[in-house]
């Protein structure tokens, strides 16, 4: 530590204002302002009536995600997957990356400070020659050192460092959001790979059902025929309707396999057996799905969020260009003391201290400062073109997601309509030939039927699932 002296108070009072005032000093650049932007007074292809926003009603998008997926498994698996999953533990990384800049850029601010010191001791050898004409001894010894200290403080005056700390911070704030991006994104990846891997097994088990069914009508073909009553035709047709339900088992289980594989990835463990929970047809589906107001999507979803954050650091980055046009001035100093005694090193005569301060211009520097400044301008106003791009996105992809819900859910009605037709069609040609009144080509043309009808209807149901999924997720739901 050093200590400087001052002849009287009014130095010492003149010299702290002057550096209260050089500290405090002023920002350059714009100040963040959240831009206008227009967005519409309600979705398309709404499925809740109309609402404004002087009167908001909840959106789905409010509700935890666990009031959205009730399977019991589903949860489990999200849960796992946002434990586990080495997006979401990226995500996590780089926050702590952006904490860290956030520190590092904050300490220019403030100044530096360091201390050392320095003791050395200096004995000579005996000589064996005294030249007393020089009057020099025979054996001499020298000492001396002691503590320094010292201290140096770039003012920022301009804004400078100010505005690189509100550019750190806006991209910590950015790689929030990115993180809860990442979360809404994964328990989206992970509930619709989980309704196709239930919509999966429910084309096994009709496939599984189709082939014991057609098994049995093949034994029936087969009877008739050896007693006379039916020809090899119909065992050949009935043959064909079996190998052919069969010849699905091998690809729907491959198909198992490669999906539990991907749900394993998703929870970042290794590929291996999934649990099962509802079956794809009990999923459940809200008729109704209220999903408030478009201007609400600014606040809740992520990638807008974070859009606008990176928005804030562009913006900031301008005032940094644009103090590099000014004086740049720092303040220096150096203490210590000396003595070549150890015991009188902190004694007052032997102290000493220096300080100085300095400023520099930029004179010419090829353009550099000039086109720095314009670069960070182009750079924000293309930022601000992707915040605007986002918002529009997100507009689209809740348009794109209500219509989907809606077209998919009238699709699995008329879909199971269709399956009761088939299936009480089915039985009906199959008593008709059993009783001799038809041909098995009726037979084998509404079993066919049937079983399209069947895996279609699954399919659709996974589609309707994955549809809310898509809904619940474009509104900016799950990351809460």
């Amino acid at each position: 530590m050093f200590r400087v002296s001052f002849g009287n108070r009014i130095e010492k009072i003149a010299l702290l204002a002057v550096t209260a005032f050089l500290a405090a000093g002023c920002e350059v650049g714009p100040n963040y302002k959240r831009p206008s932007v227009d967005t519409p007074a309600n979705y398309r292809q709404a499925l809740a009536p109309d609402v404004s926003a002087s009167s908001p009603t909840p959106s789905i998008a409010d509700e935890q995600w666990p009031g959205i997926f009730q399977d019991p498994v589903l949860q489990r698996l999200v849960r796992d997957a946002l434990t586990n999953n080495f997006d979401i533990r990226i995500a996590a990384q780089r926050v702590l990356q952006a904490q860290a800049q956030v520190g590092i850029t904050r300490s220019q601010q403030l100044p530096s400070i360091s201390a050392g010191g320095d003791y050395s001791a200096l004995q000579t050898a005996t000589s064996p020659i005294s030249d007393n004409s020089l009057n020099t001894p025979a054996n001499a010894f020298a000492s001396g050192g002691g503590p320094t200290a010292s201290a140096a403080w770039n003012l920022d005056f301009w804004g400078l460092y100010r505005r690189q700390s509100e550019a750190a911070r806006a991209d910590l704030l950015a790689s929030e959001w990115g993180q809860r991006a990442v979360r809404i994104t994964l328990i989206q990846n992970v509930a619709e790979a989980y309704f196709d891997l239930r919509s999966l097994d429910a084309q096994l088990s009709i496939t599984q059902n189709t082939v014991a069914a057609r098994k049995d009508s093949l034994r029936l073909t087969q009877s008739l025929e050896k007693h006379g009553a039916g020809s090899l035709a119909d065992v050949r047709q009935a043959e064909e309707l079996y190998n052919a339900a069969q010849a699905n088992l091998p690809e729907l289980r491959r198909q198992i396999t490669l999906q539990e594989n991907a749900i394993s990835i998703l929870l970042g463990s290794n590929p291996g057996n999934i649990d099962r929970g509802l079956p794809i047809e009990e999923q459940p589906h809200p008729q109704q799905v209220p999903v408030g107001i478009p201007s609400q999507l600014l606040e809740r979803r992520p990638d807008i969020q974070q859009a606008e954050a990176k928005l804030v650091a562009a913006n900031a980055r301008i005032g940094v260009a644009r103090a590099q046009y000014f004086p740049q001035i720092s303040l220096t100093s150096l203490g210590g003391a000396a003595s070549s005694q150890l015991n009188s090193i902190f004694a007052g005569a032997n102290s000493y201290w220096y300080a100085a301060g300095s400023i520099s211009e930029p004179i010419f520097d090829g353009g550099r400062i000039r086109n720095n400044y314009r670069l960070s301008k182009a750079q924000e106003q293309e930022t601000l073109l992707e915040y605007q791009k986002a918002i529009q996105n997100a507009l689209k992809d809740v348009s794109n997601s209500l219509v989907s819900y809606q077209e998919t859910r009238e699709r699995r009605e008329k879909e199971s309509a269709q399956v009761t037709s088939a299936a009480d069609a089915v039985r009906l040609a199959r008593l008709r030939y059993a009783g001799g009144n038809t041909s098995y080509l009726e037979v084998l043309t509404t079993d066919t039927d049937l079983y399209n009808a069947q895996l279609q209807l699954a399919q659709a149901q996974q589609q309707e699932a994955a549809s809310l999924v898509e809904l619940y997720a474009s509104l900016g739901g799950g990351w809460q």
